[in-house]
């Protein structure tokens, strides 16, 4: 399998004003949009984000006027060329101030979208400008998460940070472009618990072949959720051990729609 990930999808409640909050603020364009009978999809990202960049998947669901934020999902990273500026066009186009660069000590700051997930900002030569540079979930079990990833998908333990009450992993594929999306897992070291709620929805990651990728990660033994037969042979979803979702897609570069599975 590739191992990229493709998108990350997070539930919204106005998917219309959700839509119109990136566009505006994050020069986002709407990629595709599929609608069922009771929810809508849409995918966004930079005008010019290239093949190997991450996508923001929006769901939204037919009567769910609230969400549950829950802290076992973290933030979506987003890339800027200069931290200072960026926030200030921000704060200056109508965006709530959060965490300015000065409180994050100058290395990052963040934001909230009109349902309250987090976004940070992060200074990147690499990468479209506000392409998504990784998705932090929160793990309490660090070994065990970094492990899974390594096991399961392959994945390279790339870097690191160590405070003293917490430490933060990220994860990628082996030689993965520099654009792509890596996943930070958090783990705090004080043995809390999360909630998962339902304001975040899952990670999706790139596979070359559905059908054998998936019976390759069966026999790793992965949690499976819903296997291809029961998502219609499109895609298929996992899980890891604290029941973080994750999709297996295998995208079609030259398809019509990014729907066409």
């Amino acid at each position: 399998m590739t191992g990229l990930l493709d998108h990350t999808m997070i539930r919204v409640t106005d998917l219309e004003e959700s839509v119109d909050w990136y566009e505006t603020h994050l020069d986002y364009e709407e990629k595709d949009r599929h609608e069922a009978e009771d929810f809508t999809i849409v995918y966004m990202g930079p005008e010019d984000m290239g093949d190997s960049e991450a996508m923001l998947e929006l769901t939204s669901n037919e009567g769910q006027d609230e969400l549950e934020i829950g802290d076992a999902w973290g933030h979506i990273a987003v890339r800027v060329r200069d931290l200072e500026d960026a926030y200030e066009k921000l704060m200056e186009g109508g965006v709530d101030d959060y965490r300015d660069p000065e409180s994050c000590g100058g290395r990052y700051a963040f934001v909230k979208d009109p349902d309250g997930h987090e976004i940070e900002l992060v200074l990147r030569e690499e990468g479209s400008l506000w392409s998504l540079d990784h998705t932090m979930i929160r793990v309490e079990n660090a070994d065990e998460a970094i492990g899974y990833w390594v096991r399961k998908f392959e994945y390279a333990d790339t870097r690191r940070w160590e405070a003293d009450t917490f430490a933060n992993f990220f994860v990628e594929p082996e030689d993965a472009p520099d654009e792509a999306m890596s996943l930070e897992l958090t783990y705090n070291y004080d043995g809390r618990s999360y909630t998962h709620g339902d304001g975040w929805g899952h990670l999706c990651v790139r596979v070359d072949d559905l059908d054998e990728d998936f019976d390759e990660l069966t026999l790793r033994e992965v949690p499976v959720d819903r296997d291809p037969e029961a998502c219609d042979d499109r895609y298929a979803f996992v899980e890891d051990f604290e029941g973080h979702e994750i999709e297996l897609l295998e995208r079609d570069p030259n398809a019509e729609s990014l729907f066409s599975f």
